[in-house]
């Protein structure tokens, strides 16, 4: 794509400022300015966020930020950081406080904006490309799979009054049987229990067909064919764009020194452990996952926030010192491509999964929330590259058992076999021939062929 078609467009991004949302849709913003150096790209969120992942000058300098309110009525509220509250103060403040934001970047890069990439949960994004007359793309960073949930939420409310919890259904084509513990629970609420995050979740399915396109941050070449046709039934458009990882935080960084001992360990031999940035299991369950690690024997990292890490057994780290690291932070991307790691005992997140199925390890899952039920799922019963703990719930023989089964015994060969392809897949797809290649090639030319809104805010 010339510079010359790009050179007066001016893409407004709003990403959802919470958890693991915005590192994907920046990853795409920076993918994409670098295709196209002349567009202008607008990066629309809260201080909070932008203070993050705007620390350093790591930027192209056709990446801006501009900060808006997060809704919180004044500082120092009880419930500002309340996990949903927050994402309610968000939500509340609606297309205004976007316009805000919109007009700043308007008026100090002199360029009308022609087009709006949003994450899908920020829907009144919508509203604003709608009175510009620009463009709408929504980018999906949730687990792939999820997505059809929200296309058939009445079915899934109707189960949800008729069946019993741990009774499984077909939900829609291509996805796993499901029960009622498997839905983000924000689908199921209603009347007075349906808070602003959950409308907005409830109207995906209404909402997202209007896009121009709905862009996809995983693999066609994994998902299954019968979803993939479902959803391109319900879309305009539907684009799979191969998730990148760029070095945004912390690059390459690796202050605990796991991959030096990494090397001193046999191929696929460590147990990683990890539930992201945002998960803390339940006290109970910290030490459940302590005892295991001490009485299996498997050498581990396990990345474990400070603040709980009071919450392990008295010389727990003492007794497994020769065998087990246990620290902050890790450099997950690369800790997952070493060889000598086995096993990801995860919480499902989609970026976990993601790096997981592209470094060829198999995962033990204990999902928590949201999409994560489903990744679990989708893990152990489509893609067959993992296993879910015993009742979702880490206990001692339980995860004990799951590793056994992973690392050492024949019944788990077909598990890692499974993994291996996937990562071979993932290669695959990541190609220059893959599809994800085209579809990145059309997510371009809709940002280049759109042209200025006509209404000015």
């Amino acid at each position: 794509m010339s510079s010359d078609s790009t050179k007066d467009k001016h893409v407004a991004v709003f990403p959802f400022p919470f958890g693991t949302h915005v590192v994907p849709i920046l990853n795409l913003v920076l993918r994409l300015s670098q295709a196209t150096p002349s567009c202008t790209f607008s990066f629309i969120s809260t201080h909070k966020c932008n203070a993050l992942h705007f620390a350093k000058p790591h930027n192209p300098s056709n990446i801006k930020p501009y900060s808006i309110n997060d809704g919180i009525p004044y500082e120092g509220h009880p419930l500002a950081n309340h996990p949903i509250e927050k994402l309610n103060f968000f939500l509340s403040t609606g297309p205004e406080n976007l316009r805000k934001g919109i007009q700043m970047a308007e008026e100090d890069t002199k360029k009308k904006v022609t087009c709006i990439i949003s994450d899908a949960f920020v829907s009144s994004s919508l509203l604003v490309a709608q009175s510009l007359n620009v463009p709408w793309i929504a980018f999906w960073p949730p687990m792939s799979c999820t997505l059809s949930l929200y296309f058939y939420i009445d079915f899934i409310r109707q189960k949800f009054e008729d069946c019993d919890e741990d009774a499984r259904f077909d939900i829609s084509p291509g996805l796993p049987k499901m029960c009622v513990k498997d839905i983000p629970q924000d689908l199921l609420f209603t009347g007075e229990k349906e808070m602003v995050f959950s409308r907005t979740l409830v109207s995906l399915g209404e909402v997202l067909p209007q896009a121009k396109a709905v862009v996809m941050n995983f693999f066609e070449e994994l998902d299954p064919p019968l979803f993939v046709e479902d959803m391109r039934s319900k879309l305009q458009c539907m684009l799979y764009v191969v998730p990148v990882r760029f070095p945004i935080l912390l690059s390459g960084a690796d202050p605990s020194g796991c991959l030096s001992w990494l090397d001193s360990n046999p191929s696929m031999s460590v147990v990683y452990v990890s539930f992201g940035t945002v998960v803390t299991p339940p006290p109970h369950e910290i030490v459940a996952v302590a005892e295991a690690l001490e009485e299996s024997g498997f050498p581990f990292v396990w990345s474990l926030k400070e603040s709980v890490r009071g919450l392990l057994p008295d010389g727990f780290e003492k007794r497994t010192l020769m065998r087990g690291k246990v620290v902050p932070w890790v450099p997950q991307t690369q800790l997952l491509g070493h060889d000598s790691v086995g096993v990801f005992v995860t919480h499902c997140g989609s970026k976990s999964v993601t790096e997981s199925v592209s470094s060829g390890v198999p995962m033990i899952c204990r999902p928590f929330y949201g999409d994560q039920m489903v990744g679990a799922r989708v893990i152990e019963d489509v893609w067959k590259v993992g296993v879910t703990i015993e009742g979702r719930v880490f206990n001692k023989n339980g995860l004990i058992r799951s590793l056994n089964l992973i690392l050492v015994q024949e019944d788990g060969k077909k598990i890692r076999d499974n993994v291996l392809e996937m990562k071979k897949t993932v290669e695959d797809a990541s190609t220059p021939e893959g599809l994800s290649a085209s579809n990145f090639k059309t997510l371009v030319e809709v940002i280049s062929s759109s042209s200025k809104g006509g209404e000015s805010l």
